[in-house]
This record gives structure tokens, C-alpha cells and sequence, in this order.
């Protein structure tokens, strides 16, 4: 058996693997997600997919179609926004699928941030943050 059918084998094991990671582990190997499918690809709920390098979880099960791709599909698709928790991230605006969560920090206009809700979505110094 050679490399190439060797793979064929071990990647779908890959895949099972790493989407049992919790959302602060796989953004830390966000290289061993597959990249998302167009077309005709079956994905499940709970699914992880890298997508123009951001990692992005998966809402509902659905069969891709290339328009409901992970950026242009927000009923499809949450991107994973809290990557590493000892790295504080830059602030970026979340969907309702994907809010902040009470205790994350962000940095936001040159100061950093706690959220002190969770399901938060507003911008930091509007509402649901505090100042650290």
C-alpha cells in the first residue's frame, strides 16, 4: 500500500479525531481540519472545517451547496472566535451563533476587555464588558 491510499484511510480517523476537540483545542490545530467542501459534501452538526484560514463549526446538518459556504452562511456556520485561552484575541463582531461567553477576554480600541455575560454580541464599551 502506498502513502496516497495510506492517507485515504487514516484522514476520515483524523477527522473524527480532532472535531471531538473542544472549540479551545482545535483552534490550537486548526491545520489538521479539512478544508470546507463545496458541493455535495455531507456535514453534521458539531462538524469543524477550516475556511480561508479561520476554523468554523458547523450549526445544523446540511448538504453543501457552494453558495452556503462558512463565511456567506451564518445559519450554517459559527466561526470559533476564542482561539487560545491564555492569548487574549482581538475583539471580532459575533453572529448570535457564535456569541461571547462570560469571562472571555478580547482587546478592543487599544484597551482589553472581560465579558460579564454570557450569549454577548454587543461591542465592548456599549454593553456586557468590562474594562480590565
Amino acid at each position: 500500500m502506498n502513502y496516497v491510499e495510506k492517507a485515504r484511510i487514516l484522514r476520515p480517523l483524523i477527522e473524527k479525531a480532532v472535531n471531538s476537540l473542544d472549540d479551545q483545542d482545535a483552534i490550537t490545530a486548526t491545520n489538521l481540519f479539512a478544508e470546507w467542501r463545496g458541493d455535495g459534501e455531507l456535514y453534521n452538526e458539531g462538524d469543524k472545517v477550516r475556511y480561508e484560514e479561520l476554523l468554523y463549526k458547523c450549526l445544523q446538518d446540511h448538504t453543501s451547496q457552494s453558495s452556503w459556504n462558512p463565511k456567506q452562511a451564518p445559519s450554517l456556520w459559527a466561526r470559533v472566535l476564542i482561539p487560545d485561552p491564555d492569548v487574549i484575541p482581538e475583539w471580532v463582531q459575533p453572529e448570535s451563533t457564535n456569541p461571547y461567553m462570560k469571562w472571555d477576554k478580547v482587546k478592543h480600541n487599544g484597551k482589553t476587555w472581560v465579558c460579564n455575560i454570557d450569549n454577548n454580541v454587543w461591542e465592548p464599551g456599549v454593553y456586557g464588558w468590562d474594562e480590565v
